[in-house]
This record gives structure tokens, C-alpha cells and sequence, in this order.
């Protein structure tokens, strides 16, 4: 497990710095830190629903992804360059509207590979997405 963990002010600069300029656009912002991993908000926004009116899969997985890179970077003690070698996603409910929370929880950091589960929870507090990634430190 790890050790160290960021104050939310860190995971925000790392949100704002770090990201590609279209996932800045996801408005993902830090809401709590544990001590192994990270709780990102996900604003909702009307441009994320598709067709069907719910929540677009590639949103809700780029708000996984990114809540690792920052739930690693916390655990790391700041930003180390890293890819991502695995993302198994499980779309469980949808959601229509709301803000979500996305817990990304590191399992095991290991020197080059990092191990980890997120959770995504529509604005009634039930679960929507799990996911489990794998990454590989660079």
C-alpha cells in the first residue's frame, strides 16, 4: 500500500498541467485523498451524452484513466511519466446526469508496474463503473 499520498491542491496543478488539453475539457477535479488512492469529481456537462441520452462510455473511461495517473502520482509523491498498459472496463448502470465521483485506488506499486481498481458512482451514490488497470512506469 502506499505511503505517501498529495494534498488536493497538488492533484488539481496535476489535473491542470499534466493532461492532454480535450481531457482538461472533462473538468475532473480533485475531492478527497486516501491513503491509497485518489477521489476525483467529474462535473457533469450536457456535451458528455450520446445519442442515447446517458453518459458516453469514452468519457467515463477517460475519467478512470486519468483518476489513476493522478491516484499513482499521489502515492509516487508527485507526476513520474507513465502509460497505461491495461484498462478492463465494466459499465454497470447508466447515468443521465448528475457530478460522478471516480475513487481510483492504487493496489500495488511495484518499481515499474502499478496495479489498480476505480470506481465510478452516478450522482444516487451507486456504483456505475468499475474498472481495473494495469500501468507501466516510465
Amino acid at each position: 500500500m502506499p505511503e505517501t499520498s498529495l494534498p488536493l491542491a497538488e492533484i488539481d496543478a496535476i489535473l491542470d498541467q499534466v493532461l492532454a488539453p480535450w481531457v482538461r475539457q472533462l473538468r475532473l477535479r480533485a475531492h478527497s485523498v486516501q491513503p491509497d488512492g485518489v477521489t476525483l469529481l467529474l462535473p457533469f456537462d450536457e456535451a458528455m451524452r450520446h445519442a442515447g441520452g446517458v453518459v458516453c462510455g469514452q468519457v467515463l473511461m477517460s475519467a478512470a484513466d486519468t483518476a489513476m495517473i493522478v491516484a499513482i502520482s499521489s502515492a509516487l509523491g508527485g507526476f513520474r511519466p507513465m502509460t497505461t498498459v491495461s484498462l478492463t472496463t465494466n459499465f454497470m448502470r447508466p447515468v443521465t446526469s448528475g457530478d460522478m465521483l471516480v475513487q481510483a485506488i492504487v493496489r500495488r506499486l511495484g518499481k515499474t508496474v502499478v496495479f489498480g481498481e476505480i470506481a465510478l458512482h452516478g450522482p444516487d451514490g451507486k456504483l456505475a463503473v468499475q474498472a481495473t488497470t494495469t500501468y507501466a512506469l516510465l
